[in-house]
């Protein structure tokens, strides 16, 4: 995403946080928004659209297999009681997510992208490149409105890239009804870690034999 100065990373206390991160190689700096020139909201808002389109590097997360890494960490670490998680979204190249993290959202999420890196090398036979941009992009959510259009922004992310007619259609997101019971459909309210579970470990169409075995891993390995 842009640069580190647009990221100031300071973690308040018991905020909502709403994160998006991207494939390694997936945005040129020749795309980056000018620098000073646009506020951070826009410079999400343009490089977005850009990562929505795809139009070069690589799209890994298309891949069942790799989209499925991805889902299943994200509901370990729920279960892990490392956060509350909210509306997410995984599209060819890009993550986007709600999250309430009790512990520091920096170490978090360094835990979160590299577990996943790591699986996702393997599956795709590179160890030891990289896999995720370093770089991310942070927003505190100010309130419960705020928490309401984020996360209807993450789950209209498909339709808006043409994916899908209807958000509960895309397979990778919380709108889909396979994800929708384990996560927080509101902000104030908590969701129950081992409906998480089940869907990200239990359901058969998702963990193939060897992903159940990555769903069994022990928790240390998981989200170190």
């Amino acid at each position: 995403m842009p640069s580190q100065r647009r990221l100031p990373h300071i973690y308040p206390a018991d905020r909502w946080l709403f994160l998006t991160w991207h494939l390694h190689g997936s945005l040129p700096s020749s795309h980056f928004p000018p620098a000073r020139k646009v506020s951070d909201g826009e410079a999400f808002a343009w490089v977005d659209r850009y990562l929505d389109g795809a139009h070069a590097g690589p799209v890994y997360l298309r891949r069942e297999a790799i989209a499925t890494v991805v889902i299943e960490a994200l509901f370990r670490g729920q279960e892990l009681e490392h956060y509350r998680l909210g509306a997410f979204v995984i599209m060819a190249n890009h993550v986007h997510l709600l999250l309430l993290p009790p512990v520091s959202p920096s170490r978090l999420l360094k835990a979160l992208k590299g577990v996943t890196a790591r699986e996702a090398n393997r599956l795709l036979h590179r160890m030891g490149e990289p896999f995720w941009q370093r770089e991310s992009y942070d927003h505190w959510v100010r309130d419960d409105t705020e928490w309401n259009k984020i996360a209807g922004y993450i789950e209209r992310n498909p339709v808006k890239a043409g994916l899908v007619l209807r958000i509960e259609d895309y397979p990778w997101s919380s709108a889909n009804p396979r994800w929708r019971p384990s996560v927080q459909t509101n902000p104030s309210v908590h969701t129950s870690v081992n409906a998480a579970r089940t869907s990200a470990c239990a359901t058969e169409e998702v963990c193939s034999t060897s992903s159940k075995s990555t769903c069994a891993t022990s928790d240390t390995r998981i989200l170190a």
